[in-house]
């Protein structure tokens, strides 16, 4: 008998140094068999592409049942390798519907040039957005907001009549929610533009856990993009071959680290002026 085992199993060894049997008939339990797949549930497509958080976005669409048809508001920030997407949605039965939206792609009719996806392009795409959606429901000269970009926590408080500001929540989708990142940038922009989005500091760049407060010196310096401007001086002083090829746009357009602050100021007010502006000349007051 013990012959007949020691021919049914073989030694097979491993690099940690001991042997394991394994029998030529070993018997397998088959564990997606056909009861298995006939009680699968095939996740949603967009879950299966990796596009939604769907347990995120049941909680952002959700409305209130003693608010009865009332649409609830979401500020939808994107940001991909060559722009930033910023949208006001709200969700109804048959899609979502874009009240509002604004890429950073539009922000080179507002005079910049360069830097369509760094913290100062989030900044400036998510005020666009705010101007334009209060401008479209004829509340931009009730709400301006903060009109000059100073870092600091800002929330738009509401009037003595009745019409109140317009309020979204945050929709972040699949983005990492850490101190600092652009989203809130965005968020910082819309809010700055006149919206009443609920918040916290703790999330704009310059905060320091430890002190538990903003520094808003930090977050300025990053709104403006001075963080971009230092590089481009380290750059230009220490590796003047990779600054070429780092900041080729900015060469081609004549940006110099003197010039980012003035750049992005210029069009802060280009897109305070003209929210709605598609083309060049609508920047423009003739």
């Amino acid at each position: 008998i013990r012959d007949s085992i020691n021919a049914e199993y073989m030694g097979t060894h491993h690099s940690n140094g001991f042997y394991v049997l394994t029998c030529a008939a070993m018997f397998v339990k088959v564990i997606k068999n056909r009861a298995y797949f006939s009680r699968f549930q095939v996740k949603w497509r967009r879950r299966r592409e990796g596009k939604t958080n769907y347990r995120k976005r049941r909680h952002l669409v959700t409305q209130d049942k003693n608010k009865y048809n009332t649409p609830k508001h979401r500020l939808v920030v994107r940001v991909s390798n060559t722009k930033v997407t910023c949208q006001i949605v709200a969700a109804k039965i048959r899609g979502d519907l874009v009240r509002a939206a604004a890429t950073s792609a539009e922000l080179q009719l507002h005079g910049a040039l360069v830097g369509r996806t760094n913290y100062a392009a989030c900044y400036a795409t998510g005020l666009l957005l705010a101007r334009r959606l209060l401008t479209k429901f004829g509340m931009a000269e009730k709400y301006i907001g903060l009109e000059k970009a100073t870092g600091e926590d800002y929330l738009v408080e509401p009037k003595d009549d009745d019409r109140r500001p317009f309020k979204a929540f945050m929709d972040t989708g699949l983005a990492r929610v850490t101190t600092g990142a652009r989203v809130f940038a965005a968020l910082k922009g819309a809010l700055d533009g006149g919206l009443n989005i609920p918040h916290s500091e703790t999330r704009f760049a310059g905060y320091n856990k430890e002190k538990g407060s903003l520094d808003t010196a930090k977050h300025r310096h990053r709104i403006f993009a001075q963080h971009v401007a230092d590089y481009q001086r380290k750059l230009q002083r220490e590796e003047p071959e990779k600054y070429e090829k780092t900041f080729s746009q900015y060469i081609e357009n004549d940006v110099k680290p003197d010039d980012i602050e003035t750049m992005w100021a210029d069009c802060h007010a280009s897109i305070r002026r003209a929210p709605m502006a598609k083309t060049l000349n609508e920047t423009f007051i003739v």
